[in-house]
């Protein structure tokens, strides 16, 4: 008997199988009522949610949803009509205001001049097809999965949703916005449908390079290829409209002037990834591609109307309305939010007030920029200023100096981070060390009259990473309170003084302070500065301090308003950030830089002081690149920065014998430019500090033990250090330098314990107490 047979035969012998007998009997058995859940046949009956859930409902359902979104779409495309185009229409200037009203400056029309796309190469035209939608040629307009991948990260909030078609961007940029909302994103599908139905593959592609932003304030690819290369349209290579088509995914990040390094790696491989498309779709022979070298644009030059401080002035406003059109969802990203502001029909009012902005800049031409003479030294030619003057009480911008002219150096000084903060840093270094309650390796808490070894080349204690910093011209101070160390800038003092904090300490402090801190390695190196710095950036950190422990985000912007919209600007005085007595410690230790310190001779003794209370501290980095003076009274926080920078490859380079001194030095331009402006713009009205605190400005103790300046073991890598303006001290008391050491680059290899320091870390107070 086979398989089948036997199968059969079970299944027969099953039915005519009895069921078995109850208790009750046979009869009662077959008579009883069913068992709940059967029914006629054996088979059990579905009951609850199951009587209605199975293949052939949820079939139905799903085709019925299909049914009811294709009638729906079928009911959008037929009540959404192609609307006129309307760029046209809202073009139009910007108005930027001061505080007080007045006109600072108008926009200007939009730069943007439209070329028949017969004026622009063919082989050109192709590197946008390939770097944006290789199908464009045969496609309908639209991408449903990009756009369905669109509708799906506008719902969850995940931002810019890529990969739309060139007719849907076309249509975005030209008939419709940059919202980032479903009703917009719907539209846009329907009207791509239309206009590829309507219009040629060629007038779409015109209108999409013609209306799309490019950065550098163009718009369209004649003002784009002026924007970067100088050239008219037609002129283009396709390298270089490669580079422009590749530009377009992110003119901010990719825009070769101002990108990162990730940036500029990302938009060479997308010029790659452009180029290579080109070749499979075989618009561009192998060969030639393999030959074609990536073109770097030109240096960007300042719209019409932007000259002088105006365009630096600008800039910063729009870049914080743009963070804010973002942040409130009103634009995609960066990007969107800028062509948004380039569009025009805004309205902005910055914080900056005319009499001190023109004070500013005046002060930077008599104190700077007039005693420079390219002609008689050519290290004049290299040196560049930047200052930022902000209300610690309101967190308002109040000047800003960018640089020379926005037409002759394009970038602004006053909020570039790529030059470091040096000793500006160490302010911050002892506000974590009074936050966090910090003490000493010898277990005593640090404040301003705790003793530390001030030895030159001194290694620190207490870390794995073996760091043993030089202080100016090499000089070695001996046992020296913290005050002292602040005063005259002492090197070794502050980074044992990070180490005894907890470097992960400090840079968490120094963020909540405003510092950029992202990234930073938590290693004794970061004492010296090292890290980058804007004047901006400095100037809400010590707005900070003076505001006593508050959070100071320094804001240029006061009011933005479109006849469309307006962008409420965050507060820019936030919670507290450290504790009062931290903060204004920190204040009190600061105004002994400026009576006792590196800053005495510019600050204190200026004539125009008239007795005005000022906190403040200098700092000077490795090999003279840059020199800082960040100060504060009650009322008004400036940080100035002066830097070196070639003019043609914008390299960091020394500011030796600038100006006709040997080295610049915080406590020379930078703080008589500080001093000058601050003490006129104050206008005679004398201001104190209020400060909370019970461990401030400490005298150093006399009778402290004296420590022969001997030279200190030499590490077995030697840091860079500066030429010394001086020789070092052979004496055996304390040098009192008129300027602040220079931060150097500094070894990480642990040398052996100088022989002018007692054992491990800890100096024999004289009054009968152990400290650092």
């Amino acid at each position: 008997m086979g398989r089948a047979e036997e199968r059969r035969a079970r299944q027969a012998e099953g039915r005519r199988a009895a069921p078995q007998s109850s208790p009750g009997g046979h009869e009662a058995a077959r008579s009883g009522p069913p068992s709940p859940g059967a029914k006629a046949g054996g088979k059990p009956r579905r009951t609850g949610i199951r009587r209605f859930v199975n293949w052939k409902t949820i079939l139905g359902t799903f085709l019925g949803f299909c049914l009811l979104g294709m009638g729906g779409f079928i009911v959008l495309y037929m009540i959404v009509p192609v609307p006129e185009g309307n760029e046209a229409a809202k073009r139009q200037s910007n108005i930027y205001e001061y505080s007080d009203g007045s006109m600072l400056g108008r926009s200007g029309k939009v730069n943007r001049e439209i070329v028949d796309l017969s004026k622009v190469p063919k082989a050109v035209q192709k590197t946008f097809v390939a770097a944006e939608n290789k199908t464009f040629y045969g496609d309908s307009g639209i991408d449903l999965k990009g756009t369905a991948r669109g509708l799906i990260n506008t719902l969850s909030g995940k931002g810019k949703q890529g990969g739309s078609t060139i007719t849907q961007q076309y249509v975005k940029n030209y008939y419709l916005s940059q919202d980032q909302t479903v009703t917009r994103k719907l539209k846009e599908m329907v009207i791509s449908l239309k206009v590829d139905r309507k219009k040629s593959k060629e007038d779409i592609l015109a209108g999409y390079i013609n209306t799309s932003y490019y950065g550098r304030n163009a718009y369209g690819i004649q003002a784009a290829a002026q924007a970067y290369y100088q050239v008219d349209a037609q002129k283009l290579s396709v390298a270089q409209g490669a580079y422009l088509a590749s530009l377009l995914q992110a003119p901010s990040q990719y825009d070769w002037a101002v990108a990162s390094k990730t940036g500029k790696k990302l938009v060479q491989a997308r010029w790659n990834y452009t180029l290579d498309n080109m070749v499979e779709m075989h618009w561009l022979d192998a060969g030639k591609r393999a030959g074609l070298k990536f073109p770097v644009p030109k240096e960007p030059k300042g719209a019409p109307g932007m000259e002088g401080q105006t365009g630096y002035l600008v800039e910063t406003a729009n870049n914080e309305v743009a963070k804010q059109l973002v942040a409130e969802g009103t634009a995609e990203d960066l990007d969107d939010a800028k062509a948004l502001l380039t569009a025009g029909g805004w309205t902005i009012k910055l914080n900056i007030d005319k009499k001190k902005q023109d004070l500013l800049e005046k002060t930077v031409k008599q104190q700077l920029t007039s005693k420079l003479d390219p002609k008689k030294r050519k290290v004049d030619a290299d040196v560049q200023a930047g200052a930022v003057s902000v209300d610690p009480k309101t967190g308002k911008v109040l000047a800003m100096y960018g640089g020379t002219d926005y037409f002759k150096h394009y970038f602004n000084n006053a909020t570039r981070d790529d030059y470091q903060a040096a000793s500006t840093f160490k302010p911050m270094i002892l506000a974590a060390a009074l936050e966090e309650q910090a003490k000493t390796q010898s277990g005593r808490p640090i404040a301003a009259n705790t003793v530390y070894d001030g030895t030159n080349r001194r290694p620190v204690v207490g870390s794995d990473i073996g760091f043993a910093p030089p202080n100016e011209d090499e000089a070695s101070y001996g046992p020296v309170t913290v005050q002292t160390a602040m005063n005259k800038s002492i090197n070794s003092v502050f980074a044992q003084m990070g180490v005894d904090v907890g470097m992960d300490e400090v840079l968490k402090v120094a963020g909540k302070l405003g510092m950029s801190t992202k990234g930073l390695q938590a290693v004794p190196a970061q004492t010296l500065g090292s890290m980058g710095a804007s004047p901006l950036e400095m100037a809400g950190a010590y707005a900070t301090l003076d505001n006593h422990g508050k959070k100071v985000t320094p804001t240029i912007v006061a009011s933005a308003e479109h006849k469309d919209a307006t962008v409420k600007m965050p507060d820019p005085i936030g919670e507290r950030v450290i504790s009062e007595e931290a903060a204004d410690t920190v204040t009190s230790v600061l105004t002994g830089v400026v009576d006792d310190g590196t800053a005495r001779e510019s600050v204190a003794n200026n004539p125009a002081r008239d007795g005005q209370q000022v906190a403040g501290k200098t700092g000077t980095s490795d090999k003279n690149r840059s020199a800082w003076f960040t100060g504060y009274t009650p009322n008004l926080v400036t940080s100035v920065l002066l830097f070196g920078e070639d003019p043609k490859s914008h390299a960091h380079v020394p500011l030796y014998g600038a100006g006709g001194v040997p080295r610049v030095n915080g406590g020379g331009f930078p703080a008589k430019i500080w001093a000058a402006y601050t003490f006129e713009a104050m206008a005679g009205k004398v201001t104190k500090f209020d400060l909370n605190t019970t461990s401030g400005a400490a005298v150093a103790p006399t009778g402290l033990p004296t420590v022969t300046q001997t030279p200190s073991s030499t590490p077995s890598s030697t840091p860079t250090t500066e030429e010394p303006t001086t020789q070092p001290p052979t004496t055996s008391s304390p040098p009192t330098p008129t300027t602040e050491p220079t931060t150097t680059e500094p070894t990480t290899t642990a040398p052996s314990t100088p022989t002018s320091s007692p054992t491990g870390d800890v100096i024999d107070d004289p009054f009968g107490q152990t400290s650092q």
